[in-house]
């Protein structure tokens, strides 16, 4: 199977859409599978991600004002990207969905040549949402804390593990409101700049995969937050109506690390086909379940901003299950290569790393199922 099955079935990408697809699949096949281990093992891939950008592999969900574009190929460049390398799939999530955060955002300041920037690749940032996301979960608490102040506030804190930043990048992140006694408690969601005063990027812990994917923790210590980088204030309402957005776009990565476990089974079927198939989770049948599930997406990426309960329940269940997948296709290709995948160079061990990566990401398979168990339990008679 090729890399550009994925694009062309089952969403059939035409015009523009299939000209993005096709040239995500020739920088995929090329330049970034040769790139693979070494961005796997601390490589920053900024120019290969700079190229994808161009291709236009981050714009494509971003319609016309805050309309939704083409969800479904957004999340087909993904993981036409993850089929090759999880890591630079991954990080291909991280610009889409600042991407979306940026045009959401309504901010002028934002939405102009900010996003245009941004959108093309010019410009690079992520994401430092993980923490907000399980706080709402009631998982973990606020890290960053906002102070008011004359034309802004002052954020003080530490975030870890803040993807695909630099010096030079920026990431979408929230900050707790600290609010007079007896006021509500809310939230503001900004863009953090990593060159702003008071910003430091502290190294992290090394994983045990996709050391390349420039992953830092944020200190801010007074950093002011003006109204020109502010994307929603106060913020749980603007969480809620891009939650649904913003889990989908995730599906594309294990989507794509599924399909390179699949393939690489069918790579070894010729010399040890005759063995292999006594396995349990054969390539034809893994192959027919990411099928239905990438058609299951691409139903539900053509109303990514659904917020019916219902509709939620479906988009956190998609992404478990691609999750999951990605966990069992590799584990079965790695006993479907035997010793060869056991090899530290190996592409079948470095996705088996990638896969645990898939699950654990926020939100986690863990944080996915206790969402879905919450809302399908939501106004249910008593």
């Amino acid at each position: 199977m090729d890399m550009t099955d994925l694009q062309t079935a089952p969403h059939p990408a035409c015009g523009a859409e299939a000209k993005m697809l096709s040239a995500v699949c020739d920088i995929a096949n090329g330049a970034l599978r040769e790139a693979a281990e070494a961005t796997d093992r601390g490589i920053y891939p900024c120019d290969l991600l700079q190229q994808l950008g161009t291709a236009g592999a981050f714009s494509a969900h971003l319609g016309p004002g805050a309309e939704a574009g083409d969800y479904a190929s957004a999340i087909h460049a993904m993981a036409a990207v993850s089929r090759v390398c999880g890591a630079s799939g991954f990080m291909v999530w991280c610009q889409q969905v600042c991407g979306l955060y940026l045009q959401q955002s309504g901010n002028p300041a934002l939405t102009g040549q900010v996003l245009a920037a941004h959108a093309s690749g010019e410009r690079l940032g992520g994401t430092g949402m993980s923490n907000p996301m399980k706080t709402y979960a009631g998982i973990e608490t606020m890290l960053l804390r906002a102070t008011p102040v004359q034309g802004g506030y002052l954020v003080n804190g530490t975030l870890p593990w803040v993807s695909h930043i630099g010096s030079n990048h920026y990431a979408g992140v929230l900050a707790a409101v600290d609010e007079p006694p007896g006021e509500s408690t809310r939230e503001i969601m900004f863009l953090l700049r990593c060159d702003a005063p008071g910003v430091a990027l502290r190294p992290c812990p090394s994983f045990s995969a996709m050391e390349g994917t420039n992953t830092w923790a944020i200190r801010c210590t007074d950093v002011f937050i003006g109204s020109e980088v502010l994307m929603a204030d106060p913020a749980r309402p603007f969480i809620g109506r891009i939650r649904g957005a913003f889990v989908l776009l995730q599906t594309g990565f294990g989507l794509g690390v599924a399909q390179g476990a699949i393939d690489s089974m069918w790579q070894v079927e010729p010399q040890l086909g005759h063995v292999n198939r006594y396995l349990e989770d054969r390539p034809d049948d893994l192959q027919a379940e990411l099928d239905a599930l990438t058609a299951r997406i691409d139903g539900l990426a053509a109303d990514p901003f659904n917020a019916a309960r219902d509709h939620l329940i479906d988009v956190l269940d998609a992404r478990a299950h691609a999750s999951e997948l990605a966990l069992r296709a590799a584990q079965s290709a790695l006993l479907h290569a035997g010793a060869r995948g056991y090899l530290i160079s190996s592409e079948v061990q470095r996705r088996v790393r990638e896969s645990h990566f898939v699950a654990i990401v926020t939100p986690a398979v863990k944080h996915l199922r206790k969402e879905i168990a919450r809302l399908s339990t939501a106004e249910m008679p008593s």
